[in-house]
């Protein structure tokens, strides 16, 4: 008589997913509006209309971008298995995605700065329906041409959306310290418009896996479309006056501040670690065999990440934390997450925790950095310095990719352990520009 074993398929409880949203929602809605006169709540309606109508454009725009951007990246490697992709030849596309972004995306902020954001934001908006296009209309589209312009996009994303709202905010006049409500709140979006290119995604597909060289291409043509002649029609941006001479000399001023350097060096690892989680998370989930769903788990660290980002307004308001002082903490633990990955077996319940811990800190973190660079960053300045930073992640990332693919001498609890050893120097950079500011405090006391 044979004996027949079943295999139970792991699902999350459906009560994280209540948790998660109804925690970020309680935060958003709990936050004290008059707490802090520095800061401002996403439900305070005594903005001026002008900035509350820029506001709500600019939401819109990001949020169409982030559908876009995730519509590529949920469904990219399902995408790739459907054309017969193989595993050697997806990491092969990743490479050179990273060579694209390494040589040409970390000076497009730079091009950015000196022709207006405007111009490059239409080069994102060109490039994803470039793709769609290429997909729709060829059978068997390259791989290498997808990765490169989809790798380019990406790299745009990262710096000329919040750039654009800095600068715009800086044009009406307004306060600074205004900003830090942007700035979770393009977290807060971005996570959830993730979410929803999800659930777009399943339903144009629905079941059927021919769909995905049909529905998702024409869904990312049509969102393209709409997003080129919103951004088109809708944003007027002034003259762009700055010479590249002058540029450069004011760029070489601001590297020769120490701040810099460890503002960049943090992002770097911030990137760098982000990005090797997104490749590794689904290989760690599913080793020795362990059969889930992984598609259910991709909301759960998307909600974990908006709640962290709805923590952002609380450490800068009611709690008057110091942003460099907090985050010392956070690159803490954050890597000792990662270690604990790299270096520990964990069942699923458990990597499910740490992930979505990882998740909520990266939420916190990421309207932090962009509230440090308008600290230290002038405007003019700010998509060159972004862009720049991601140099050194994605030449590491690269050379951990080729030494993956090719010579097979690293493992992923490696790749891993790498990451967490650049949050814990993340750490450290943080520490130092917490002294360093504290100094130049005193010393502008004494002068």
């Amino acid at each position: 008589m044979g004996v027949v074993i079943e295999t139970v398929v792991w699902e999350p409880n459906p009560a994280l997913y209540i948790f998660l949203f109804a925690s970020s929602l309680l935060s958003i809605l709990c936050f004290p509006v008059n707490s802090n006169p520095r800061t401002s709540n996403v439900l305070d309606h005594s903005i001026s209309p002008s900035l509350s109508r820029f506001r709500r454009n600019f939401i819109f725009l990001f949020s169409i971008s982030s559908v876009m951007e995730g519509l590529w990246a949920v469904f990219g490697e399902y995408e790739l298995t459907y054309y017969g992709v193989s595993k050697d030849q997806m990491l092969l596309s990743l490479c050179i995605g990273c060579v694209a972004v390494l040589f040409v995306g970390s000076f497009l902020g730079i091009l950015s700065d000196l022709i207006g954001q405007k111009k490059v934001c239409l080069l994102f908006f060109m490039l994803h329906l470039f793709v769609a296009i290429w997909k729709r209309v060829n059978a068997n589209p390259s791989v290498w041409i997808t990765s490169i312009c989809l790798s380019l996009a990406s790299s745009i994303f990262f710096f000329n959306f919040e750039t654009w709202m800095v600068v715009e905010h800086e044009k009406q006049g307004l306060r600074q310290d205004m900003l830090n409500e942007m700035f979770w709140l393009m977290s807060l979006v971005e996570s959830a418009s993730f979410i929803g290119s999800q659930v777009l995604g399943n339903w144009l597909i629905a079941g059927n896996a021919e769909s995905i060289t049909h529905s998702l291409p024409v869904a990312a043509a049509i969102l393209a479309i709409v997003a080129l002649i919103y951004a088109s029609r809708g944003w007027k941006e002034s003259t762009q006056t700055s010479e590249y001479k002058n540029y450069q000399i004011k760029f070489h001023t601001l590297f020769a501040d120490r701040r810099i350097w460890l503002l960049t060096w943090v992002q770097a690892c911030v990137h760098f670690s982000s990005a090797v989680f997104w490749i590794l998370w689904a290989p760690t989930m599913v080793a020795d065999g362990r059969e889930i769903l992984l598609g259910l788990l991709y909301p759960c660290f998307l909600g974990a990440r908006m709640l962290g980002s709805t923590a952002f307004p609380w450490f800068n308001g009611p709690l008057s934390l110091r942003t460099e002082e907090y985050l010392v903490y956070i690159f803490i633990v954050m890597g000792s997450v990662l270690s604990i990955v790299a270096f520990d077996y964990q069942e699923i319940e458990a990597l499910l925790i740490l992930f979505c811990v990882f998740h909520a800190c990266v939420g916190l973190v990421l309207p932090s950095l962009a509230r440090l660079r308008t600290m230290f960053v002038p405007n003019e300045l700010r998509a060159g310095m972004m862009s720049l930073s991601l140099f050194p992640s994605n030449a590491a990332l690269l050379f951990f990719l080729v030494q993956r693919s090719y010579s097979h001498n690293l493992g992923n609890s490696t790749i891993i352990a790498a990451g967490a050893l650049g949050l814990f120097t993340a750490a450290g950079c943080m520490y130092m520009l917490k002294r360093l500011g504290k100094q130049l405090h005193r010393d502008w006391h004494k002068s």
